[in-house]
């Protein structure tokens, strides 16, 4: 399983690069942005308390674009990473993602589209629930667990560049948790032992890109998925929102946010207490260095 997992990871990148190639460029649009921002707290003798914190992170955001006649293909690459230190509880992981989407579309009339569909998400490193008391840390997540495949085929709306409506209700989700540890205790809906799950349902993904002033951009992205069977009616969420906002040529400032709700995914507290299925939400605000191309 872990080789063909990272097999389709790779697939992943080679669709991206393929679609980057130099062939009939005229049809072609293509960019991303490279970012690294950073935050740093430093006390002495501060009588009203505190840790010492530095924290830092990197993202990569690629798309490639290709629209001739009536045919549409769009892929997007999106990459993140960060790490904080806060006092003397070492280095942490803060930020993790990987995050792969191409869809193809054909025209049928006005501005819709026979669509199809791939995505593909997972994380880099191993997340873990810290104790708080000196305890046994929780892994929580690892690369490949979990990570979540889309395929579906449906009907995309695009009435602008701003604006689109993907709509599928022929739709494959299937959620890996490769990692023993994991899979054993059942992690991410999958049934103990097993390191695979597979569902059926309907789903809908609405995005949206629009300049807000000058050099002020906002990009929002949100996922819906019900599952025909067992919880027909239970929508998965996955809703992003970042804003993005340029200095210079070099220097940005990003606040960004993570807002995920899932029936199979229980929160387990850093004491192993499970609270069940819960609303998982995300903020960052970062200043740093951005290079667009």
């Amino acid at each position: 399983m872990k080789k063909v997992t990272l097999a389709l990871l790779f697939i992943c990148m080679a669709i991206f690069v393929s679609a980057q190639e130099k062939q009939d460029t005229s049809y072609w649009k293509k960019g991303g942005m490279a970012s690294l921002t950073f935050s740093q707290t430093s006390l002495t003798n501060w009588s009203g308390g505190g840790d010492n914190a530095i924290s830092t992170n990197a993202m990569l955001n690629l798309f490639s674009n290709y629209n001739k006649g009536k045919n549409s293909w769009e892929n997007t690459l999106n990459l993140e990473y960060g790490m904080i230190k806060q006092g003397d509880q070492g280095v942490r992981k803060s930020i993790d993602k990987i995050d792969f989407v191409t869809k193809y579309g054909h025209k049928s009339g006005g501005n819709w589209y026979y669509s199809a569909l791939f995505d593909f998400k997972t994380q880099f490193a191993k997340g873990y629930n810290y104790s708080n008391d000196g305890g046994v840390d929780q892994k929580v997540s690892n690369l490949l667990a979990p990570a979540y495949m889309t395929l579906s085929l449906g009907m995309d709306y695009k009435p602008s560049d701003v604006f689109s409506a993907y709509l599928s209700p022929l739709t494959s989700k299937m959620t890996i948790v490769n990692d023993d540890d994991l899979s054993d205790a059942g992690a991410f809906g999958v049934d103990p032992g097993d390191k695979f799950r597979a569902e059926f349902g309907a789903f809908t993904k609405m995005t949206l890109k629009k300049d807000l002033f000058e050099n002020v951009n906002l990009k929002s992205s949100l996922d819906l998925f019900t599952n025909y069977s067992d919880s027909f009616g239970n929508i998965d969420v996955l809703w992003e929102v970042m804003v993005n906002m340029k200095v210079n040529d070099f220097l940005t400032a990003t606040v960004s946010t993570s807002l995920v709700y899932d029936d199979d995914v229980d929160y387990i507290t850093a004491d192993n207490i499970n609270e069940g299925p819960k609303i998982q939400f995300k903020e960052i605000i970062g200043i740093g260095l951005a290079y667009k191309f």
